[in-house]
């Protein structure tokens, strides 16, 4: 990884977060630190710039947004970085930029920040985040299956066009939000396929043909209606099963005591319902583990009520 891109990237885009300098953490040299620049942040992946044997001068806002103006020079055998924040100027001297990255799985990560159709909503989100650890950190930190899936975020009827699952103010918006490519049609029919759905294929190779916004509306309503739920359904796990491959997030021992004590309830409660007949998945929300996070972990149960033209769910919070 080009680190120095990596960071010219950041600053180009008006982004400096660092964490707190900690003692060097894979150097046999005790003395310096290390200070952590955030690169990408979210569900997938934490990963990092990461400043060695460092020091800083002057005076860093963690709270300025705005523009930044920075250069980067080598003197006496160190680099010598110097950014602004409108008024204020700080210099960070060091050694090496190094990238730091930590993948995670996400396949059952659930943030219900929009009601309704929940479960396409958490689908559009784990797409968008694929989609944006492929872009910034290359495909070399991606799977094969997570590859094909991640083009489905240019896929009008299942991305954020149709089922956002963050607030309007928090989108990241794309160039042309309701293009969709070559590409995404390519995965999407094979999927359909897969899950023998003749008659949203059908619909399919009319959107191929006719890629406008009202057919995208017209597919992204099939999605969520309990004859189509197959197809959704076998998105969701693959991508589930491809990213189990990735370690969990680890906490401090209070933390993992109390998710031990939820997941317990979750599969206690998942059992009695699966007695009635009622699907249920175990879903959670949790906090990042490398940069100070307020989200407290959270473990959900999404019920499955399969209505006559549409499905239903029901989302159960474990305390």
């Amino acid at each position: 990884m080009d680190t120095f891109a990596m960071l010219q990237e950041l600053l180009a885009q008006n982004q400096f977060e660092l964490l707190f300098p900690e003692p060097e953490e894979d150097s046999t040299e005790k003395t310096g630190h290390c200070f952590r620049l955030v690169y990408l942040m979210n569900d997938a992946v934490e990963s990092f710039l990461i400043f060695r044997n460092a020091r800083m001068t002057g005076h860093y806002k963690p709270d300025y947004e705005g523009e930044l103006e920075a250069s980067l020079t080598q003197q006496d055998g160190e680099y010598v970085l110097v950014v602004r924040q409108k008024d204020s100027v700080f210099t960070i001297f060091f050694e090496e930029l190094r990238a730091n990255v930590r993948l995670y799985d996400y396949g059952k990560t659930a943030h219900f920040w929009i009601r309704g159709y929940e479960y396409l909503r958490q689908l559009e989100y784990r797409i968008a985040i694929l989609s944006d650890k492929k872009e910034y950190l290359g495909e070399e930190y991606c799977t094969p299956v997570e590859r094909k899936l991640a083009e489905l975020v240019a896929f009008p009827p299942l991305n954020y066009c149709s089922y956002s699952a963050v607030p309007e103010k928090y989108m990241v918006p794309r160039a042309e939000p309701w293009e969709v490519t070559p590409e995404a049609l390519d995965i999407m029919e094979e999927l359909v396929r897969e899950a023998k759905d003749r008659k949203l294929l059908l619909e399919l190779q009319k959107y191929r043909m006719d890629p406008s916004a009202r057919r995208a509306k017209r597919i992204a309503k099939m999605l969520h209606q309990t004859a189509h739920f197959k197809v959704v359904d076998l998105i969701a796990a693959k991508l589930a099963k491809e990213t189990s491959t990735f370690p969990k997030r680890e906490f401090d021992y209070e933390t993992e005591k109390r998710i031990h004590i939820l997941y317990k309830k979750a599969k206690l409660r998942q059992s009695e319902l699966k007695k009635k007949g009622i699907r249920a998945d175990i879903l959670h929300e949790e906090p990042f583990t490398t940069a100070k996070d307020d989200l407290a972990y959270r473990v959900y149960l999404m019920l499955w009520k399969p209505g006559i033209v549409n499905q239903k769910i029901t989302i159960e919070e474990v305390v």
